[in-house]
């Protein structure tokens, strides 16, 4: 299908811009350009009843920051069920302010309260630090709900890009934890240790998640080319241990077909499928990675808000 035309105004924006590409230029000024642009075609943010910063600790001795969005009043009689968050960024860019908006529109659309988790770093902090502190908030979730106003027996984990990739590690963990959770809402989430895929070579270039900005992402987060064999890193096809999916959570997968993850996703649901997991696989035709954050330009966002929204309820009941 064609791109978009939205999409492709966008695009054509991007390259009017020349701005230098994230290989180019360091980790920190990666981040503060993605910070910059993150909102520029974002929709605004919705209210909350409250929107709370608390710092949790890890199992390494720090903390890591996570914003609780409550969009009613939070009802210890009556607990909220809750998404866990986790942001894409190619584990080296992205933050809870850079996703602020997208989190906020799950919370006031799905009634749910949304946890999202500031996870460390790259290329401060190597793999798997993120991977260890998306689980270690999770747990932290599911052992502290009761006081936050959230029902432990209603939660979910998501997260889009690498954020989405951190949703699916925490769905095995929580799995092999005991840790009962109602849904996966992954959203172009990276799978593969390695871009050899049709849709790698077609859209390598000029769709917004460059051949190299991929391979300059990784280069940030891995501390070598062995931590592509690890699962953690590439759920689909590490050569070191795929786990068996067998009993993870259902999920919901957001592929774009102008995206070049795009094959690994359509991949990943057919391996959950495989390992008998319930999967709602919606291909957005004319999108690009990273399209959820461009619903105040590209008006079709609004529908794959509202699929993911609509996951949501019905996972929680």
């Amino acid at each position: 299908m064609p791109l978009n035309p939205k999409i492709a105004q966008i695009l054509e924006m991007v390259a009017r811009a020349n701005r230098p590409p994230y290989h180019k230029i360091t980790a920190q000024q990666a981040r503060a350009a993605y910070a910059m642009s993150a909102q520029i075609l974002d929709i605004a943010p919705l209210p909350m009843h409250s929107v709370e910063d608390l710092r949790i600790p890890t199992r390494d001795g720090e903390t890591i920051g996570v914003r609780i969005y409550h969009p009613v009043e939070p009802s210890w009689a009556e607990p909220s069920p809750a998404l866990m968050y986790l942001h894409g960024g190619g584990f080296t860019v992205g933050s809870v302010d850079t996703h602020d908006a997208l989190c906020r529109k799950f919370a006031h659309d799905a009634g749910c309260a949304v946890v999202s988790v500031d996870y460390r770093l790259a290329p401060e902090h190597k793999f798997p630090v993120a991977v260890n502190d998306a689980f270690d908030a999770l747990q932290w979730l599911a052992r502290e709900a009761g006081t936050l106003g959230i029902d432990a027996a209603r939660l979910a984990v998501g997260g889009d890009s690498a954020g989405g990739t951190l949703a699916i590690v925490c769905a095995v963990l929580a799995r092999d934890a005991g840790i009962d959770l109602k849904l996966q809402l992954l959203i172009y989430p990276g799978t593969s240790a390695w871009q050899k895929t049709e849709s790698h070579a077609r859209l390598a270039e000029g769709y917004l998640l460059s051949a190299e900005t991929i391979q300059w992402l990784f280069a940030q987060y891995l501390r070598d080319d062995r931590d592509r064999d690890d699962w953690r890193f590439a759920p689909l096809d590490a050569a070191g241990g795929v786990p068996d999916f067998r009993g993870v959570a259902p999920a919901w997968i957001a592929a774009a077909d102008h995206d070049p993850l795009y094959d690994e996703d359509i991949a990943f649901a057919a391996k959950l499928e495989e390992a008998g997991v319930p999967v709602t696989l919606v291909r957005y035709e004319g999108m690009i990675h990273e399209f959820f954050k461009m619903g105040g330009l590209v008006p079709e966002v609004a529908q794959a808000h509202a699929d993911a929204v609509r996951a949501l309820r019905e996972a929680f009941g």
